[in-house]
């Protein structure tokens, strides 16, 4: 693994609309039009956010009528997920609020 692997996953995660993306689809799996619903966003800038997602495999789309629906890879990201929550919870007492200063 080399850095420029860490750069492309970490900024597919960059930006705050695709990070709410992923915080939807942590609670359930959603079509394009539920997450422009859920999320008060726009169809065209949710699909190629979703592009982007897609590209690291960090959410996966199935054809379910004629929606597409999509959900979080459960194989590594939601344990991803999981993991940041509890480090948060031991290691981010409210004091960081996004601005670590030590």
């Amino acid at each position: 693994m080399n850095k420029s692997t860490y750069y492309v996953f970490f900024s597919n995660l960059s930006s705050p609309l695709r990070i709410s993306i992923v915080e939807a689809l942590k609670e359930s799996p959603l079509s394009v039009s539920e997450l422009s619903k859920k999320l008060k966003v726009e169809q065209s800038k949710l699909s190629h956010a979703l592009s982007n997602l897609r590209c690291c495999n960090i959410v996966s789309v199935e054809q379910v009528g004629k929606k597409r629906v999509y959900s979080l890879n459960k194989e590594t990201i939601e344990p991803i997920l999981d993991l940041i929550d509890d480090h948060a919870k031991t290691f981010c007492s409210g004091e960081c609020n996004g601005q670590c200063q030590k």
